[in-house]
């Protein structure tokens, strides 16, 4: 029997390999019940040209008092915040990869976010 963490490590195994052959850029997401967290790494997957998160100081006081970083709203944040980054750093086109996670709530709201800002995938 899987763990849920083995299960969603499982379903992004092939994501990662797809990827990896069409050598561009990728976007990751993490998410865990108190933050979220988005990486831009290479295409080779050497070096993280970019990241931004929830536990952040800069990214916690823009949230308000509570610092509260699981909710769509600090997706919101984050996803506009590492397309920034991700263009500061030369970056435009990327593949989304959303780590074995549902593309729904939190996941859905950070790439729609990057997509505005200007990331494209």
């Amino acid at each position: 029997m899987l763990t849920k963490k083995e299960q969603r490590l499982r379903r992004s195994r092939q994501t990662r390999i797809r990827i990896a052959t069409q050598g561009v850029a990728r976007l990751t997401v993490n998410r865990t019940n108190l933050h979220i967290y988005a990486s831009v790494i290479s295409g080779d997957g050497s070096k993280i040209l970019a990241a931004a998160s929830t536990a952040e100081v800069e990214v916690r006081k823009e949230l308000g008092a509570s610092g509260k970083g699981g909710n769509v709203a600090a997706a919101l944040a984050i996803g506009k915040r590492i397309a920034e980054k991700a263009k500061a750093a030369g970056v435009e086109k990327v593949a989304f990869d959303r780590a074995g996670f549902a593309y729904h709530g939190r996941v859905k709201a950070l790439a729609e976010a990057a997509r505005e800002a200007g990331l494209q995938f």
